[in-house]
């Protein structure tokens, strides 16, 4: 990776998934016991920071003359990619997995992809988008290893480094790696004295377990209501890439995740997916670490079903009604 390419980046990617807010939240940061500043990638059209890798991605092949596209996705990829791909006029093909969220799979077919489901886990998904690649002969998409992923991803942390210089640490949620790769890289340029931590859960611990070893460990399930991180085949490049960038990885349990998606609801109005609220999960289950440090959390998708959300949080109807209402 390279920072010019990743400003040139910002020149191919639509406006509407730059500069995204950052700001400071004062009642999350008492309730967490250090100055918590949030990077809010979700108010786009997708709904998440994915689209500005696919940006670049369906940019470039565009370029190229090529016409279509296909990629394996948990959900949020695959709707990004269909976004993009109904911008710049390419064809869309998304495989994911049936246990994926119904809410993800709907907008990915309302995106204009065509959508094809299959049994098994996202690893399931792969291979069958592989498949169709090969005998279509077309791009396949492949989140974290495709560098412009990476690309698209670090121009997160241009903005950070722009917007939270006196940050002591980043907090990103690690599952492919493109984000912590892309943002780990930037800020090391740009703000080395930041500390980059990925944060995992517990129930999908592959990359993490990857990073600590320094070698590709893979594991034989995921279970983890984080769905957006649960791979179990690193990619050994994007490892090569992560143990020169991050400073630390660290896995998380299911209730601290839990928790984390109460606080930012309670304290900052926001209704994310698990995904999302991995960093804050990491500082309540180490407070010591973070006390009085002032941390960035990339707030990174929210596409939840709300019918999980309200079993996850333990919110009511009447609440969630009172957040949507006043965004």
């Amino acid at each position: 990776m390279e920072l010019d390419r990743v400003r040139a980046a910002r020149g191919v990617i639509d406006p509407v998934f730059l500069d995204s807010p950052l700001f400071g939240c004062d009642a999350l940061g008492r309730a967490l016991g250090c100055a918590v500043s949030i990077k809010l990638e979700t108010a786009n059209p997708v709904r998440s920071f994915k689209a500005r890798g696919t940006e670049v991605v369906v940019g470039g092949l565009r370029d190229q003359g090529q016409t279509a596209v296909v990629c394996a996705s948990a959900g949020n990829l695959g709707w990004a990619l269909g976004w993009s791909g109904r911008r710049h006029g390419m064809d869309v093909t998304v495989v994911a997995s049936r246990r994926a969220p119904a809410a993800k799979l709907d907008r990915i077919r309302a995106s204009g992809a065509v959508l094809e489901v299959v049994d098994g886990d996202f690893e399931s998904a792969r291979e069958r988008a592989a498949e169709i690649a090969r005998r279509r002969g077309i791009r396949l998409v492949e989140d974290s290893l495709d560098v412009e992923t990476c690309e698209g991803a670090a121009t997160i942390g241009l903005e950070v480094a722009q917007q939270a210089p006196s940050a002591d640490a980043v907090l990103i949620a690690l599952g492919g790696g493109a984000m912590a790769t892309g943002v780990g890289y930037v800020l090391k340029v740009l703000a080395p004295a930041t500390e980059v931590i990925c944060v995992q859960p517990h129930g999908a611990p592959a990359m993490t377990r990857s990073w600590r070893e320094r070698r590709v460990v893979t594991t034989d399930s995921a279970d983890t209501i984080a769905d957006g991180v649960a791979g179990r085949y690193p990619i050994s490049a994007v490892l090569d890439d992560l143990l020169v960038v991050a400073d630390d990885a660290v896995l998380v349990e299911e209730a601290s995740i839990m928790a984390g998606m109460r606080l930012l609801l309670q304290h900052a109005g926001l209704v994310v997916e698990p995904s999302a609220a991995l960093g804050v999960a990491a500082v309540l289950e180490d407070p010591d670490r973070f006390a009085g440090r002032h941390v960035v959390t990339i707030i990174c998708g929210s596409n939840v079903d709300l019918d999980d959300y309200h079993r996850w949080v333990g919110a009511g109807p009447q609440d969630l009604g009172a957040v949507e209402a006043g965004r």
